[in-house]
């Protein structure tokens, strides 16, 4: 309850014009604040936004591009003459009046800086700037650089608006030290799933290819491109994305040369709904789960085998379905396997490509995976439609 609400309960036998009026006022002076306090959010807002501008450069790391870009942003918004960003060395970008005090900036970049103000001294009388107030950035919380405000007079509200400011440009540092480890990460994560085309696919390819250089010649010259192309797909190094049709492409191909060596005991069944063919997915985020379907299908029984891809549209989403009638395997292997503890280099396949689409689309994306002794293994993926900020790059 209001003040005003609460006086009037204790004034009620006050008469009721003046109760009326009483709160005729309170509400005129209320729709004031509101007014006042709609412009204070909206300054607020934009500045804030503002401010994320400008720092969002250095999620590319701290060098003289990205720093010159922030300077820029950040200048009008400061309302000062001259702005500067550095690093631990060098001024990186200066903005505004007056560079000739770069060198004086930079003669203070020598051991540890703090944050505080300083005079500058100049023969010019005409310069604008006159006085300078830094403030450290980290990165890692190790020292960086150093974000400067130049300006005729010392202002106290410069001093605390540059501190703010380089609290602000230290966080995307922070942020762009976890996207180089992240991507690392994910560098490691797709050397793994290059590593686990196993060897000896490759060497029973190549073998499976020799024996028609002479019966078939032009069998032998159609199945070498398909491993020329397959390889050149799994060990390319542009994007960490790919299109639902380039993977499946690769995974035709990928077949085709294990339909070479298994002959008829190989069935392969595609359903493709075309609508869901330009998803965009994790980079070799299918060919794992079909090689885990041969595996299984295959290489561990002597029956035929028969491997079911589909791929359906269901509404935001894709759903992809990798099934094999393969010999399965225990619940309690399989979450061994997922949770990483199922021994060295046991299921790196499915427990790398589980992790990556957690991490892209959240834990709801994780594969699900249906399997038994003698009952063979089903995998379902879901893959949104389309997510901010991903994106396959351009076919070669």
């Amino acid at each position: 309850m209001s003040v005003l609400g609460g006086a009037a309960l204790v004034l009620a036998g006050f008469a009721l014009f003046v109760l009326g009026a009483a709160l005729g006022h309170h509400a005129a002076r209320r729709q004031h604040e509101h007014a006042v306090d709609a412009d204070g959010a909206r300054t607020l807002v934009h500045t804030l936004h503002t401010v994320a501008l400008a720092a969002a450069p250095l999620r590319a790391g701290l060098t003289p591009d990205t720093a010159r870009r922030v300077v820029r942003r950040l200048r009008p918004l400061l309302g000062a003459p001259a702005l500067a960003l550095t690093d631990a060395a060098v001024v990186l970008a200066w903005d505004g009046a007056a560079d000739h005090h770069r060198e004086q900036l930079a003669a203070r970049l020598t051991g540890l800086p703090r944050t505080g103000t300083f005079p500058l001294s100049c023969d010019d009388e005409g310069c604008p700037v006159r006085w300078g107030a830094l403030a450290p950035l980290t990165a890692d919380g190790r020292p960086a650089g150093v974000l400067a405000v130049f300006a005729t007079t010392e202002s106290t509200a410069h001093t605390r608006a540059v501190e703010a400011a380089a609290r602000r440009l230290s966080l995307d540092l922070d942020l762009a030290g976890l996207d180089r480890v992240r991507a690392g990460a994910h560098e490691a994560e797709v050397r793994a799933l290059r590593a686990q085309i196993s060897p000896h696919f490759i060497y029973n390819s190549l073998a499976s290819i020799a024996s028609f250089v002479r019966t078939d010649p032009e069998r032998a010259r159609e199945l070498l491109q398909e491993f020329a192309d397959f390889t050149r797909y799994s060990f390319r190094r542009d994007g960490d994305f790919t299109t639902l049709a380039e993977e499946l492409r690769s995974i035709e191909q990928y077949l085709e040369l294990a339909r070479a060596r298994f002959g008829r005991r190989l069935k392969v069944t595609l359903r493709i709904a075309p609508e869901v063919l330009p998803v965009t997915l994790p980079f070799l985020c299918l060919q794992p789960l079909v090689e885990n379907a041969l595996k299984h299908g295959l290489e561990e029984s002597v029956e035929r085998s028969v491997v079911t891809i589909t791929a359906e549209d269901e509404g935001t989403e894709a759903r992809v379905v990798v099934e094999d009638n393969g010999v399965g395997m225990e619940p309690e292997r399989l979450r061994a396997i997922l949770r990483g503890t199922a021994g060295p280099a046991t299921g790196i396949g499915l427990r790398n490509v589980d992790r990556r689409l957690r991490q892209v689309y959240g834990d709801d994306h994780g594969l699900v995976i249906e399997t038994g002794v003698g009952a063979g293994t089903k995998i379902t993926l879901h893959v949104p439609k389309f997510r901010p900020g991903i994106q396959a790059p351009p076919p070669p």
